[in-house]
């Protein structure tokens, strides 16, 4: 899960009752149990979910499925009695609820509702945005909504070098959304959302590191974050996206000149234990490295969720990756825990 200053780890807290703190533990410690045995032993259910509110996108973002839209999975709109009727179903053990997986939240008309209604049952919510939707009613209702947690991609201090990754994309308009998102929360008097610029630091842009911070401090934000950058073909890096600077990498080079992932791949993963994702149609794949849903662990159209955490397609998947998780296609590329960092 990401991690939590002061006083948004005191608001997530305040979400938390007894059979949620049960769930957790018997998450975790199947989890340790797993690692120590080396066999797949799966309890409780998961601490967080992400739901995928649309596909759609206005920007052509160069490592985005969403954003160079080559999905082979259909594209749509999450619909917000599906939504609804799931979250009725996990409420209870659910910690943290994020609305995003492939596109822009924001292009759902019905999102800030379905917020509104996962806030109701006290789950902390969290969202990321390209924010060139937040104008000012957008703003107000986003505040209204009781999200929690509220990511704004920037990743650029200038246009020129904004829109070498937000490819379409119009920075003062991101500036803006978030002055609105600043304003309204000042205005109704809110503790929440927490508001973060995101800086994911590539190549064109990681001179402007310390710029950001600046920038954040201006606008009035509560935290600036630094995410490195998942590129699909890391070898070659055919975009020239990976930065020369080291510390903000995924990847380093190989004594063959090609790059290759940083992180050792262990036999285990704490995300394939405590969270998962689901698509806007109901699709539940194993986590947000799965871009296209190629690993349909099953469908909540047919079947209800608590049958599907458990059934023997993840209970496969789980035993494929304790026995070798480099042979994943989607655990090959994955850089759990050296992904987003804090350098306010």
């Amino acid at each position: 899960m990401p991690s939590f200053p002061i006083s948004d780890t005191i608001n997530l807290l305040s979400k938390l009752s007894l059979r949620k703190v049960w769930n957790g533990i018997k998450v975790y410690s199947s989890f340790q149990l797993t690692k120590w045995t080396g066999k797949p032993i799966q309890w409780g259910l998961p601490v967080s979910v992400s739901f995928e509110p649309t596909t759609s996108c206005n920007l052509r973002c160069p490592e985005c499925p969403s954003g160079l839209r080559s999905f082979t999975r259909p594209t749509g709109m999450l619909e917000s009695n599906f939504f609804s009727r799931t979250i009725d179903e996990i409420h209870r053990e659910l910690l943290y609820l994020v609305f995003y997986f492939q596109g822009e939240p924001y292009l759902n008309p019905e999102f800030l509702d379905m917020v509104n209604y996962a806030s109701k049952k006290k789950i902390y919510t969290a969202t990321s945005t390209n924010a060139h939707y937040l104008n000012d009613t957008h703003a107000r209702r986003t505040i209204e909504s009781g999200l929690d947690r509220l990511i704004i991609s920037i990743d650029g201090t200038t246009q020129e070098v904004y829109e070498q990754y937000r490819v379409g994309g119009n920075l003062e308009k991101v500036l803006e959304g978030a002055r609105n998102i600043v304003k309204w929360k000042k205005e109704l008097k809110s503790r929440t959302p927490f508001i973060i610029f995101q800086f994911l630091v590539v190549k064109p842009n990681e001179h402007q590191v310390e710029e950001v911070k600046r920038l954040a401090k201006e606008t009035g934000v509560d935290d600036v974050w630094f995410k490195s950058a998942q590129i699909y073909d890391y070898e070659n890096d055919p975009n020239g996206l990976i930065p020369a600077n080291d510390k903000f990498s995924r990847y380093r080079k190989g004594a063959d000149g090609k790059f290759k992932p940083k992180n050792e791949l262990l036999n285990h993963c704490w995300k394939l234990w405590h969270a998962n994702v689901i698509t806007w149609d109901g699709l539940v794949v194993p986590c947000c490295f799965d871009k296209d849903a190629h690993h349909r662990l099953g469908d909540l159209k047919e079947k209800p969720f608590g049958e599907i955490w458990q059934s023997r397609a993840y209970k496969d998947f789980r035993a494929s990756l304790v026995k070798s998780r480099k042979n994943i296609d989607i655990c090959s590329n994955c850089s759990e825990g050296i992904r987003v960092w804090s350098d306010a």
